[in-house]
């Protein structure tokens, strides 16, 4: 299976309009818990804000992302980050951990992904991470399809993406060889502070692509949907829109 073709990204859009997707996983850093020495994977590095902090921490860090254009980002910083789908992970057990943040739902093969990054790993190697749950932005979605339908386009049946029930999730990677798999579902409101508008524009290039929405019509399509979706979601006390955002937090290990 290739690249997912929804997973497109502009790496100026994206520090502009997504700052809080790494900013946001610092719970999931703590959890890795890295240590100076270690060789760790981190599996959808994007622009490599996040791959910075766990190099600050003193350990050797390889980054992997699908997208040319985020890798090009990262490597600006400093990281060592390559072009590999994480589909087709070509290590061996060279890694004592690996460490995902809001990507693994991007990679639709996910047995795929669970025996490379099972192979990577040392014995007794760790993973941790966090990706979009079941639920996850399911307003956002529905206003998306929604504008795409009524400004005269076609959606792609179904949605690209893999957000997994803790049971699915389990499952997959238990299947992999994993030990110690677990997994919760976090609800978590997420402040928007640029608009929908600008998050559609960022978080589904792809899928505009796929429903054949020309760039001369992105913006108001972009203003539809948010327009949509702003019904169905809460602001905060600021007045902020909060969208719906559900996290799978994980923890598992490589048996030794």
């Amino acid at each position: 299976m290739s690249v997912n073709e929804a997973s497109r990204w502009n790496p100026v859009d994206y520090a502009a309009n997504a700052a809080f997707v790494p900013a946001l996983g610092a719970p999931v850093l703590a959890l890795l818990a890295p240590q100076t020495g270690e060789r760790i994977l981190d599996i959808g590095c994007g622009d490599g804000v996040l791959t910075e902090r766990i190099v600050a921490t003193g350990a050797t860090v390889v980054g992997v992302d699908g997208s040319p254009e985020m890798v090009a980002a990262a490597r600006a910083r400093g990281i060592d980050a390559h072009v590999v789908d994480a589909q087709a992970l070509p290590f061996g057990p060279e890694f004592d951990a690996a460490f995902s943040n809001a990507a693994l739902h991007w990679m639709l093969d996910k047995g795929a992904v669970a025996r490379g990054v099972f192979a990577a790993l040392k014995p007794g190697g760790r993973y941790v991470g966090e990706m979009g749950g079941a639920g996850n932005i399911a307003t956002l979605r529905a206003g998306l399809r929604q504008a795409v339908g009524e400004m005269g386009y076609t959606p792609p049946a179904g949605d690209p993406q893999w957000y997994p029930d803790v049971a699915d999730f389990t499952d997959t990677y238990a299947a992999a060889g994993f030990s110690d798999v677990r997994a919760e579902l976090i609800e978590r409101p997420t402040p928007v502070p640029a608009g929908l508008a600008e998050w559609f524009r960022t978080f589904r290039m792809g899928f505009l692509d796929q429903s054949g929405v020309p760039p001369d019509a992105r913006d108001p399509l972009a203003a539809c949907a948010a327009a949509i979706a702003e019904g169905g979601l809460p602001r905060d006390a600021d007045g902020t829109i909060l969208a719906d955002y559900v996290r799978l937090r994980f923890s598992m290990r490589k048996p030794d």
